[in-house]
């Protein structure tokens, strides 16, 4: 059976770079891999950066939640690599014309920053994209005012609960996928399971053909879907 997988880079490549990296970024496109997942907040002067947590505390050599800063201040701190905190504009660029699928993640489940869909979608019609880019979030309000400003974009939901009724809600806020901690067997729906570095798990997934996996290690997870389709 043809697995339609594709391998997703979870905050980059994390097994061998630091998280939400471009140094990881680039090494992933670089590599051939399928599609790269990331998250995206705003500093104090509204411009997008690309970090999981709301706070820099674990990542950087810094302190504090990242609104709190503006864009020069947060590039004064430093990833473990010496890198600095990147932009999203600096993924999108390194992304330009390559055969990358991206999944941005609005990360507004603990903070809403006012108008980040507005001036996310603005940004990514900047950058010519192979791929038209999945945009996620855990916060329904958030996919729901990005789809009032372009409803042509593809919105998933994010959540590591069973949904109830999921063709509904896809049909009720305009989803095309569901990005899911656990698979739950559905038909006709496309979904993408995180966070799974599990060799026996992916094999599971590919196995079944969901639409993707999140993976911290996108090459340990190639070795395994070539072997599956061998």
């Amino acid at each position: 059976m043809v697995s339609k997988t594709l391998i997703f880079g979870h905050r980059g490549y994390p097994h061998k770079f630091p998280e939400n990296s471009l140094k990881g970024f680039a090494y992933a496109i670089a590599h051939g891999i399928d599609g790269l997942e990331f998250d995206v907040h705003l500093t104090k002067d509204n411009v997008p950066v690309i970090m999981h947590d709301e706070k820099i505390d674990r990542t950087t050599n810094g302190v504090g939640e990242i609104r709190s800063y503006t864009l020069n201040e947060l590039r004064d701190f430093q990833l473990s690599d010496g890198e600095k905190v990147p932009m999203l504009k600096e993924l999108l660029a390194l992304a330009d014309s390559q055969p990358v699928h991206l999944n941005l993640e609005f990360k507004t489940n603990e903070i809403h920053y006012p108008h980040i869909e507005e001036i996310v979608l603005k940004m990514v019609k900047q950058y010519h994209l192979v791929y038209p880019v999945i945009y996620s979030s855990f916060n329904l309000d958030s996919l729901k005012m990005a789809y009032q400003l372009d409803p042509t974009q593809q919105y998933c939901f994010l959540s590591e609960h069973d949904i109830k009724n999921p063709r509904e809600l896809m049909a009720k806020e305009h989803l095309v996928g569901l990005h899911l901690s656990h698979y739950v067997p559905m038909r006709h729906i496309k979904e993408r399971i995180w966070t799974v570095d599990d060799p026996k798990a992916q094999k599971h997934l590919f196995a079944q053909n969901v639409a993707g996996i999140f993976t911290n290690n996108f090459e340990g997870a190639e070795k395994i879907k070539a072997n599956v389709l061998a």
